[in-house]
């Protein structure tokens, strides 16, 4: 069994928050939508179910990691790229030969203490984390370590 890896993802608070995502049922949703082909490949090739996942609100004051998931499916055919009527259509994309993919997360904390981006940028621990030196990827690999840091100082008053 491959060891565990972690992740973090970005959405707007007012599109999706990290508390929509605890309301749904069983606090589990699918991840989809996501229309950037780095992100599309690490949904469909490399996060897998028990994967942990950051949870980041971008465009909001301020960005912060809010709480963090789990994967509870791993990358499958984003089925929103053929319906028309979705926010984000492309209909180049068919179950036939889907373009993107998309994974499911389940809520499993949300933090007593918000991570702001600053806090990020100037922590010893997390000044390398890609979030620090490419916040504008959708979906990014977070390091054990960073895992760790990050969780410990959501968790703490």
């Amino acid at each position: 069994m491959p060891a565990r890896r972690y992740w973090l993802v970005k959405s707007e608070p007012s599109v999706y928050s990290f508390q929509e995502l605890q309301a749904e049922e069983g606090g589990e949703a699918e991840w989809d939508g996501v229309r950037n082909y780095a992100a599309r490949n690490t949904m469909r090739d490399d996060m897998q179910v028990g994967d942990g996942v950051l949870f980041y609100h971008s465009n909001s004051k301020p960005n912060a990691i809010v709480g963090y998931a789990v994967v509870s499916r791993s990358g499958y055919p984003d089925h929103t790229a053929w319906d028309p009527k979705s926010e984000h259509p492309d209909l180049k994309s068919t179950p036939e030969d889907p373009i993107w993919y998309m994974v499911d997360i389940k809520a499993e904390a949300l933090f007593r203490s918000p991570i702001s981006l600053t806090q990020v940028k100037f922590d010893n621990e997390l000044k390398d984390m890609v979030l620090a030196k490419n916040s504008r990827l959708s979906v990014q690999s977070v390091t054990p370590k960073e895992w760790k840091v990050i969780l410990t100082m959501g968790m703490s008053e």
